[in-house]
């Protein structure tokens, strides 16, 4: 299979990205009650919680990154990823 990357966006409405560390753990868990986006999906970190969203605008999503809209079909309810780069727009991770 091949990899598949997405954008951790929106940080800063929770606590910014600067505790990130490559190779870190994120779950992905679709928000199918979101307001805004009906493909929601929020990445949380133990003890944190909510620390960002799936990007999924073609002014969020970063490099080779697959938008949330992409990969929402491609689990149930939930899945994890891990943190591969972090940026001052957001952090590139790999769906795993």
């Amino acid at each position: 299979m091949k990899n598949v990357y997405f954008t951790i966006t929106g940080m800063n409405y929770y606590f910014g990205s600067s505790f990130l560390k490559l190779g870190m753990k994120v779950k992905l868990r679709k928000e199918p009650d979101n307001a805004y986006d009906k493909e929601a999906i929020k990445v949380e970190l133990k003890g944190l919680g909510t620390i960002g969203h799936v990007a999924n605008s073609t002014r969020t999503v970063l490099g080779e990154s697959r938008s949330a809209g992409r990969i929402y079909d491609s689990f149930k309810k939930k899945a994890k990823g891990r943190v591969l780069y972090v940026t001052d727009r957001g952090a590139v991770c790999e769906l795993m």
